[in-house]
């Protein structure tokens, strides 16, 4: 239990210390403060991520193994049993997806930290691309309403 709550702050140190270029320390302390700052928004965002993690890295090894079988099956049709090479296939599958979707939440919790300190930081908002500029204008003050972060 520890050693993951030292990998989620070291990860998040990191994030810091890419977006605001502050030495190690300094970016794990402003962290750990945005991630108390904005509880919520963190355990909203990690709960859909394991579950959005879980299905790619499951599509991922599924496509996969199916595409491996056609590809097999297309050009070696005389195997009489593939199992051994579908399971290859899937072991790579799994591999594979399991690289890509850790590379995607490591971009989605650097957009999330980005996003806040922004909101924090109350940047000019011609930074932010539109489509979120427009998001984050219909959903500002609903913080009042009894949500956190317009999820409920």
């Amino acid at each position: 239990c520890f050693e993951k709550c030292i990998k989620f702050l070291n990860k998040n140190a990191y994030i810091q210390v890419a977006l605001m270029g502050t030495d190690f320390c300094k970016s794990a302390k402003n962290a750990f403060f945005l991630i108390l700052r904005n509880a919520a928004r963190f355990g909203v965002l990690g709960g859909l991520g394991t579950v959005i993690h879980f299905i790619g890295k499951f599509f991922i090894l599924v496509a996969t193994g199916l595409l491996g079988f056609l590809m097999l099956e297309g050009i070696h049709p005389e195997i009489e049993s593939p199992y051994v090479l579908l399971c290859i296939y899937c072991v790579i599958g799994y591999f594979s997806g399991a690289l890509f979707m850790n590379v995607f939440g490591m971009a989605v919790d650097t957009s999330l930290q980005c996003f806040i300190a922004t909101e924090e930081m109350k940047i000019d908002k011609s930074f932010i691309p539109e489509k979120l500029r427009n998001f984050v204008s219909a959903n500002e003050g609903d913080e009042s309403k009894g949500g956190c972060c317009s999820c409920f």
